[in-house]
């Protein structure tokens, strides 16, 4: 799958696009929808919140389109206002409440969405599901900073915080996600021969 930032639009098709052509709209949302899904899929967790999102994302690009300056490919203006959704819902107190109202309240870690990897071979270990078991704005730092290219000072921008809160972030989620995927127990280590 192509990065988001790197999908650019003809400059005919955007204008015809400006001017309502619903064939040349259609066109820009066959070629940006996947990868903008993909990434707000990533940054929220939920897929029907991330549904809501990607709706809201799409309605807000083309309703924008004539603001488009062409200063940088369309995928990456788009994954601006991707992101800014991502945190205007990971920031919501309805968020922070059903947050709330999911955990077990005792302290402890939650518990994974998904089985361990104990029965899996090391090839079909599955990121998503390593990422699901970190908190959202654990899980959105992550995938900035690691996947999208953002730096410390700029997710810091982005959630409104100082860089130590991005680089704290980082740290203690790689810490979380090293220990997701260090073997478990007394399960045999693979020995290839």
């Amino acid at each position: 799958m192509t990065r988001l930032v790197e999908i650019a639009v003809p400059e005919a098709v955007w204008q015809r696009a400006c001017a309502g052509e619903e064939g040349a709209q259609q066109l820009i949302y066959a070629a940006v929808a996947p990868a903008t899904f993909a990434l707000i899929r990533r940054l929220i967790g939920n897929r029907s919140a991330s549904e809501d999102v990607f709706q809201e994302t799409m309605m807000s690009l083309f309703e924008r389109l004539a603001d488009f300056r062409r200063e940088a490919p369309l995928g990456a203006w788009l994954r601006q206002i991707a992101i800014s959704r991502c945190l205007m819902q990971l920031r919501s107190p309805w968020r922070r409440m059903l947050t709330c109202l999911e955990s077990s309240g005792d302290g402890e870690a939650p518990a994974r969405a998904y089985p361990a990897t104990a029965a899996l071979p090391p090839e079909a270990i599955d990121m998503e599901r390593a990422l699901a078991t970190l908190a959202p704005t654990a899980r959105a730092v992550v995938w900035m900073y690691e996947v999208e290219g953002y730096s410390h000072a700029e997710i810091a921008a982005a959630f409104g915080r100082s860089v130590s809160f991005s680089k704290s972030q980082l740290a203690r989620a790689h810490v979380r996600l090293r220990a997701w995927f260090e073997p478990q127990g007394n399960r045999p280590t693979c020995i290839l021969s």
